[in-house]
């Protein structure tokens, strides 16, 4: 049974979902209505090429009964003139209708990549909190590859197939309306078939694309993990649990070829039964004087024409099964609500002051279980407030209410007397900048994630806070400098050295208000001292938020607040709160204490 929460059980809900606001199928139409032109041109073709295919198999009936019954020689060449141009006309149509069907598909493709890329970007945060890393790139890679491949060849091939079938009916109830119908006997059968094997193809299918997530992020995580693995000998249980989750996403993929390796044979069984149906009574209608051999032969000719497109069908089955699949999963983050919109009205926020005020705040991501109760503080400009604790008790959404990344539950929090929600987020957002313990750098130069908040930033003000920081020394001693171009997450850089550049990145944009979320964590104590240094000059007349896990960087806070269980159990400064004997002064003791070298008894 599977665990709530877990991946698996995510990707369910997510899925029927996105099933229950429609048929993904129909969607997927949908997203051709902007191409409406390019697919009537494809349309036209599709239809020349369905008439040369129908056209064919009349014109052999009759070279059969009126050239060589007739021994016209002169008239069979004609006729085999003929058919040459009916297939060069066909193998043109297809030609054409293949490249703008493939052209048309790659547009769609590539808006919709735009638009699921807009739409992460623009969900909130919970969002990502509850989703993992891994089956989000699946989603975004290999679920959209699967369209790719629809809309490049499955497409053309479906809607070629369809209309064909339709001219091919067509032209033999024109020939010989007694015997079509004898031969659309079948068709009920072969309807029930190919709805009983979609059924089950469709879960079949369902079920690989989930068992890909699943795949792509364990191997994601583990990835990013590698180091903590091979430090807590996790390696041979990691890799016994891919293999559970890769042998997962084996079973499904061999169930789905199970399903759609038997839709083949069945087609091919219904279509030897037609050509029997046709030998057998049409060859009794050719004793009885009432049909020709020629058109015998042409029905035989049409007869698999007619199964052609349905076995066509079954090759292409497992990949539209597929892709209908990762459709659903795609619409399924389609259909999650973005972060909420500005308010009606909501005013832009000029440069303030930085007076920031807790008003008895509260937040929950579930109502049974509070993240914050009552939240009251005020910090003036140029003030450092800091925010201690255990783990888990509250400090870094405390900082997150501030940028509005999460709104509160209750309460207010204001800047400079404004309701953070009366005003639009991009514009409070300009007032901020937070630096994390762990810096997130981008691909790129130095200068390009130093100037990443502020693209329009000259070279010299890259420099002049990156100087601020003490970080130009080692940028300058680099081979390119500046110009040096970072691998994925600055990993050739030391851990102090991408912290430094993502302290430039928050200075250089001058921001009123600054956010620290234990960013002097990893640091040594040489480049922490560093970083002390420049603050002390950067602080001046900013509003600054500080979560440390050092006690001893905060010692000249205007106002530490210990947070408990999601309220404030405690405020003042250090001194206040050494003399009053609480929670700070028995967590500062202990990092004293743990930080006193170890005396030998020896």
């Amino acid at each position: 049974m599977r665990r709530p929460g877990s991946i698996e059980s995510m990707a369910e809900l997510e899925v029927q979902h996105a099933a229950h606001r429609g048929e993904v199928a129909r969607r997927l139409l949908t997203e051709l209505r902007p191409y409406r032109g390019m697919l009537t041109v494809a349309m036209v073709f599709i239809a020349v090429g369905a008439g040369a295919q129908s056209l064919a198999p009349y014109l052999v009936s009759r070279a059969i009964d009126r050239d060589i019954g007739h021994r016209d020689l002169l008239g069979l060449a004609g006729t085999m003139g003929a058919l040459l141009v009916v297939y060069l006309v066909g193998a043109f149509a297809q030609r054409e209708q293949t490249r703008r069907v493939g052209a048309m598909g790659q547009r769609v493709l590539a808006v919709l990549r735009v638009r699921l890329f807009t739409q992460l970007q623009s969900l909130p945060l919970a969002y990502f909190d509850k989703r993992s890393l891994g089956d989000l790139m699946s989603r975004v890679a290999s679920d959209v590859e699967t369209l790719n491949q629809f809309f490049s060849q499955g497409l053309t091939q479906l809607l070629g197939s369809l209309i064909g079938l339709v001219g091919i009916l067509v032209t033999m109830l024109v020939l010989n309306a007694p015997l079509a119908l004898a031969c659309f006997t079948i068709i009920p059968v072969m309807l029930a078939t190919t709805w009983l094997f979609a059924a089950r193809a469709r879960r079949a299918y369902r079920k690989t694309r989930e068992t890909v997530g699943n795949v792509t992020a364990e191997l994601q995580e583990e990835i990013v993990g590698v180091r903590q693995a091979q430090a807590f000998n996790r390696t041979e249980m990691n890799i016994e649990r891919f293999r559970q989750r890769n042998a997962a996403n084996r079973d499904a993929n061999v169930a789905a070829v199970g399903v759609t390796s038997a839709f083949s044979p069945a087609i091919d069984v219904l279509s030897a039964l037609s050509t029997a149906l046709v030998i057998g009574y049409g060859g009794s209608l050719v004793l009885a004087g009432r049909l020709s051999v020629g058109m015998l032969a042409a029905f035989l000719i049409y007869v698999q024409q007619f199964f052609r497109p349905v076995q066509l069908a079954a090759s292409v089955y497992t990949l539209m099964q597929s892709a209908l699949a990762g459709a659903e999963r795609v619409f399924a983050i389609f259909d999650e609500p973005r972060e909420p919109a500005d308010i009606p009205g909501a005013h832009v926020l000029q440069r303030v002051e930085g007076n920031l005020e807790f008003d008895r705040v509260s937040f929950h991501y579930d109502p049974a279980n509070p993240v914050l109760r009552d939240v009251t503080f005020q910090v003036r400009r140029g003030q450092t407030v800091a925010l201690v604790g255990k783990t888990g008790a509250g400090k870094t959404t405390v900082a997150s209410l501030v940028p509005r990344f999460y709104d509160v539950t209750s309460g207010t929090v204001r800047l400079d007397g404004h309701d953070v929600r009366q005003v639009t987020r991009a514009s409070l957002r300009q007032q901020l900048a937070m630096v994390l313990q762990e810096p997130v750098l981008f691909s790129g130069t130095i200068a390009d994630n130093i100037g990443y908040g502020k693209p329009d930033a000259t070279r010299e003000e890259i420099e002049a806070a990156a100087r601020a920081v003490h970080a130009h020394d080692f940028i300058a001693a680099l081979p390119k400098g500046y110009d040096s171009v970072l691998g994925e997450g600055g990993s050739s850089l030391s851990q102090g050295q991408r912290q430094l550049l993502a302290f430039a990145r928050a200075v250089i944009t001058d921001p009123r208000v600054l956010i620290l979320d234990e960013a002097t964590a990893n640091i040594d104590t040489r480049t922490e001292a560093l970083i002390q240094q420049a603050l002390a000059t950067l602080l001046a007349g900013r509003t600054s938020i500080v979560i440390a896990h050092r006690l001893s960087t905060i010692r000249t806070a205007d106002l530490i607040l210990v947070i408990d269980a999601g309220r404030v159990a405690e405020q003042g400064t250090h001194d206040e709160l050494l003399r009053h004997g609480g929670l700070y002064a028995d967590l500062y003791q202990r990092q004293f204490r743990e930080s006193q070298p170890v005396r030998s008894t020896g």
